[in-house]
């Protein structure tokens, strides 16, 4: 603070922030904390000043709110400040000596001027103001004036919160449902979210209130946790930011001293869960217990109403018997959740605390009872998703599954991917319990959704990983020797359905045969595999599930039951009537044919063109700019004639009109319409816009073999592109590589496209530098 004086220049306190900020080579970079204090103190100063210097003294005072009355001042928040006055003449003069220094040095500033009654008042009226007055901090002038309002504001908000306890849960209740969660999101706001800053103000509020005790430990090392985040972001983007980007994540993990960014992710996520956790009971425990006034004070006081054996309903949360134990229940824990879920009532704190300090483990096989209360649990789809949270977070789920450590709080690997590892696996199962009916053994479809993911985050393949520990759990329950395999091979195989339906030929035979050994002729393992890849997508994240993917996964499992029922399976490669009628068409006019079918969705559209380079761009080409999105895209070479079917979706209104799509075609191929430019033009006023600043993630190639067919299968995943499969047509053909088919999946903003190439050797044998420059070429166009 040398670069201060005396004269109270905000020039000077801007170089001093710029100082702090960025002290110069060779010079020391503060820690996050260390910066927010400095930061504190460097404002303190200038304010106290400067407010000595214009004649703040005596009958006003000047107090900070929000961050820097919390003392958690970030480099790029605003002073948050009020001016406190019991009727001084001259202060409008005191506010414009005050704000307008800082407002020409483009310091960010949140001002008031109150006197004492009207700061009471808008506290009142206000709860964004309530919040930031409870939190006031005397900066300068008489401390007796800023005692006077903090006292007042205090008694009137323990006096008035019964009458304000409606809005503050519902305004908490609105925030989280806009902003989601700090845990789960990929790219969290570290303020707003559930589990952000202002639910750890929220209990602060409470806790004045005289509702709720103060922050726990675990509550206060999540906040500071949260604000270095919140700190480094600010130090990184140079302005104000709440939301942490994916790609400023790693060089905040490198500031903080964390691995990477996924372990960044996973402490945050473990810090938001704690503070989320403690807002709701929180909140729970704030409504229990609201002072009672007037009638209310002479009503009886809650009755408890059973709900199951040792469980008992008391003011609206699920709570113990008197008599319980679970020391002599060993499904108690189990039955207390499953009631909740059922009953849609949460499990009071005291009860979760109580559980967590008493519950033995339990023995190894699990009681029959224990098991039948888990999968009655499970079975509830959606409410399970709060009730197992509240046993995770206080110890009682890793007592159940000591195996989820390893997946708890763990960050996705890919954008698809919303939520963590954990509460994947969770959603999953919510999701599974929509889909019992449809398979014989319900039970097993649960606990293997439950289970499918738990190998990741333990190197290696988290398939093969996770079928031991499907096997592992799956005997601690108590199931039979052929239901734990069972269990086991759900988990080992749950990619195969998706996987083959995405990237390989479903026309094939050899396909479906290869998926029926691999499955051992096991149908009951088809049926739970195609309800658990249904609730695997769903849990992953918007769009991924489509129907054309239900479409793939039920036409593979269809197949697959065709074939161990005996049946024999349609000739492979063999064309549909519609393209053997276009490519005869071709063949007499020597013409491009274009035919819509409609009659399904998605609709058809069938190609014939005379066999040439760039017909399959041209093709692509045409139907991207008509809005239309390609599911699949099948090639046939006819004679001279070549033929696409590609099952297609309007992205905006109806199918265009056939004959519009065919005169286009015709004007792409003979050099009329350059499609390039078209699409580019599309693109420039149709694609989504990013955020600002923000770079689209780099796209990745994947090979796959398949040495049944001699073919290999290129999958790229990036971000979806309007034309994208007309730039990969135009990449591939460019390299001379033969398409044999190819598919489309669009998940939300990203896509994973396989594509099909024939060796032409009869077997998988595509060189490794053909394999390099076709890459390189795909990559490019999909850049």
């Amino acid at each position: 603070m040398e670069v201060l004086n005396g004269s109270g220049d905000a020039g000077d306190l801007a170089k001093a922030r710029g100082v702090l900020l960025d002290p110069g080579a060779g010079k020391r970079r503060l820690g996050a904390e260390a910066l927010r204090t400095a930061l504190v103190d460097l404002h303190d100063f200038w304010l106290s000043s400067r407010a000595a210097a214009i004649g703040l003294t005596d009958r006003a005072a000047l107090v900070a709110v929000g961050a820097l009355g919390r003392r958690e001042l970030a480099p790029h928040s605003d002073l948050d400040l009020v001016l406190l006055h019991d009727g001084r003449k001259d202060v409008e003069r005191l506010a414009e000596q005050l704000w307008y220094p800082l407002w020409d040095a483009g310091i960010g500033l949140d001002h008031s001027v109150r006197t004492p009654g009207q700061a009471v008042q808008v506290a009142a009226t206000d709860l964004r103001a309530a919040f930031g007055l409870l939190e006031a901090r005397h900066i300068a002038g008489d401390p007796a004036l800023s005692d006077k309002v903090k006292v007042a504001v205090r008694q009137a908000w323990r006096a008035g919160i019964r009458s304000r306890f409606d809005e503050i849960a519902d305004s908490a209740q609105e925030r989280w449902r806009k902003v989601g969660d700090v845990a789960h999101r990929v790219e969290p706001d570290l303020k707003n979210g559930h589990g952000g800053l202002r639910d750890v103000q929220l209990v602060d509020a409470l806790a004045a209130a005289q509702l709720v005790d103060r922050p726990a430990a675990d509550v206060i090392a999540a906040r500071g946790l949260l604000l270095d985040v919140r700190t480094e972001l600010h130090r990184l983007a140079g302005r104000a930011r709440d939301v942490l980007r994916a790609q400023d994540a790693d060089e905040v993990a490198a500031a903080l001293e964390i691995a990477d960014r996924f372990e960044l992710a996973r402490a945050l996520s473990g810090a938001a869960r704690s503070v989320a956790f403690a807002a709701e009971v929180g909140l729970r425990s704030a409504r229990g217990a609201l002072p009672r006034r007037g009638l209310a004070a002479l009503r009886r006081a809650p009755v408890r109403s059973p709900l199951d054996t040792g469980v008992v309903e008391h003011a609206g949360e699920v709570t113990l018997a008197r008599d319980a134990s679970a020391a002599r229940d060993p499904a108690l824990v189990l039955r207390v959740a499953a009631t909740a879920a059922r009953t849609g009532l949460p499990v009071a704190a005291g009860t979760l605390h109580r559980l967590a300090d008493t519950a033995p483990e339990l023995r190894e096989p699990w009681p029959r009872s224990a098991l039948g209360e888990l999968l009655s649990l499970l079975g509830t789809g959606r409410p399970l998703v709060d009730v197992v949270e509240s046993l995770d977070r206080t110890g009682l789920w890793g007592r159940l599954f000591p195996e989820w450590g390893a997946v708890r709080d763990l960050p996705p690997r890919d954008r698809a991917h919303v939520w963590t590892v954990d509460r994947h696996l969770v959603e999953a199962c919510a999701q599974a319990a929509r889909l019992t009916t449809r398979v014989h053994r319900p039970d097993l479809l649960l606990i293997g959704t439950l289970l499918h993911d738990i190998g990741k985050g333990r190197g290696g393949d988290h398939s093969t990983i996770g079928e031991s520990l499907a096997i592992q759990v799956g005997r601690r329950l108590g199931f039979g020797e052929p239901d734990v395999a069972l269990l086991g091979a759900m988990v080992r195989h749950h990619l195969l359905l998706p996987h083959t339906a995405t990237r390989r030929d479903l026309e094939d035979p050899t396909t479906i045969t290869r998926v029926v050994e691999t499955l051992d002729h096991n149908g009951l393992l088809l049926d739970l595999l195609e309800q658990l890849a249904e609730a695997d997508s769903l849990a992953t994240g918007p769009g991924v599930w489509s129907p054309w993917k239900q479409t793939l996964i039920r036409d593979l499992a269809g197949r697959c039951r065709a074939l161990m029922a005996g049946e024999t399976l349609p000739a492979f490669g063999a064309p549909t009537e519609a393209e053997l009628a276009a490519a005869a068409a071709v063949t007499a006019d020597g013409r491009p044919q274009l035919r819509v079918d409609d009659t399904s969705a998605p609709a058809s559209v069938v190609v014939a063109i005379p066999d040439q380079p760039g017909a399959l761009a041209a093709a692509a080409g045409v139907l991207a700019l008509h809005s239309l999105e390609v599911h699949a895209a099948e090639l046939h070479t006819t004679g001279a004639v070549a033929v696409f079917t590609f099952t297609v979706s309007p992205k905006f209104g109806g199918l265009p009109d056939p004959a519009l799509l065919r005169s286009d075609l015709v004007r792409a191929l003979d050099g009329r319409l350059v499609l390039a430019e078209a699409l580019a033009r599309k693109e420039r006023d149709y694609a989504p816009m990013q955020p600002s600043g923000e770079a689209p993630a780099p796209p990745r190639v994947k090979w796959f073999d398949d040495e049944a067919t001699g073919a290999v299968v290129l999958e790229l995943r990036g971000t979806d592109r309007i034309g994208l499969l007309h730039r990969i047509a135009v990449a591939l053909e460019g390299c001379g590589a033969d398409l044999r088919w190819a598919r489309v999946a669009t998940l939300g903003a990203s896509v994973v496209d396989a594509f099909c190439l024939d060796s032409g050797s009869g077997a998988a044998t595509l060189a490794a530098a053909d394999r390099l420059r076709i890459e390189k070429a795909v990559l490019a166009a999909a850049g």
